[in-house]
């Protein structure tokens, strides 16, 4: 029995999308999907449709690491709208308290140092967290709160950049899993006057150059000529892709000899010399260091393949 045709290009990669207000971050990675032709894509953390900015989509293999950017710190420029509190902590729900502004600028000084560093968060109900199977946000759309843990998280860096009368505009670094809507909504009440973010982009992931991104408008342009030339050539399309180890570049690199690749590739612990003593690692094969695997350091000191990338004929 023949294997069901693959639909669309093994193409790898990681693709920097600029994402536009008012979509849905599922809905801008099935259109860079297509516009790439790709038979796999998946992003790597959900945009609100509120926001814009970064947002990585990986292509085929590069879906296998997506976890490591998940798992990485992010860079924000939000604007909060002080005096209105809302139900999801964002312009696009409801006002549900109005309040006078009152505080001085001693005042927020002191309350934005108070979010600074460590500390704990309990997320917002419109979230994709799950509890019970669902996620929050089903039950928060259907009037239904339900318990969440405080988590831990970290504040890297809050930077004031401006208020003028209700609006506050602010630069966050934050940890994984922050949400930046409750540390508005957090902040709003640490003030006295409530508050929700009107605007919110990202500016940074990981650590992701900001002039990679491209926006989907551009990414259209260019895909537009790809069908010019017979047979079509995304050559200008795959050179915006950035490489698929790259969601993982933090972790140590072990590069192997070809004998020895053979063995790893077929899921087998290698003996190494000079590899780290624990954790994990990025795998490269021969002189020209090609990405093969992420893999972790085992007791006996071998490099174990953990997730190995797979090789499609060309």
């Amino acid at each position: 029995m023949s294997r069901p045709r693959r639909r669309g290009r093994d193409v790898h990669g990681v693709f920097l999308l600029d994402k536009h207000q008012g979509a849905s971050s599922n809905d801008v990675l099935q259109k860079v999907k297509r516009l790439f032709n790709a038979n796999k894509a998946g992003h790597t953390g959900a945009l609100d449709p509120l926001a814009t900015g970064m947002l990585p989509v990986c292509l085929g293999e590069a879906t296998k690491f997506s976890q490591y950017l998940l798992d990485s710190d992010k860079r924000y420029r939000v604007i909060a709208r002080l005096g209105e509190r809302t139900d999801t902590s964002d312009a696009d729900g409801n006002i549900v308290e109005t309040r006078a502004i009152t505080f001085n600028q001693a005042e927020l000084d002191a309350a934005l140092e108070y979010f600074r560093g460590d500390t704990l968060q309990v997320p917002t109900m419109f979230s994709a967290l799950k509890y019970q199977g669902r996620k929050l946000y089903e039950y928060a759309r259907e009037g239904i709160t339900v318990p969440r843990e405080a988590r831990p998280i970290k504040v890297f860096e809050l930077q004031f950049i401006r208020w003028e009368g209700d609006e506050l505009e602010l630069e966050i670094h934050v940890s994984k899993g922050t949400y930046i809507r409750t540390i508005i909504d957090d902040l709003g009440e640490k003030l006295g006057c409530g508050a929700h973010v009107i605007m919110l982009r990202r500016l940074q992931v990981a650590r992701y150059p900001i002039e990679r991104m491209v926006t989907l408008e551009q990414l259209q342009e260019v895909a537009a000529t790809v069908n010019m030339a017979v047979p079509p050539d995304y050559s200008a399309l795959d050179a915006l892709l950035l490489p698929m180890d790259s969601p993982a570049e933090e972790f140590p690199i072990v590069n192997l000899l070809p004998a020895v690749a053979t063995y790893f590739k077929q899921g087998m612990p290698v003996q190494v010399a000079d590899a780290p003593e624990q954790g994990l690692v990025r795998v490269t094969e021969g002189d020209e260091h090609k990405f093969i695997g992420m893999a972790e350091i085992a007791d006996d000191g071998r490099v174990a393949p953990r997730r190995l990338v797979v090789e499609f004929p060309a």
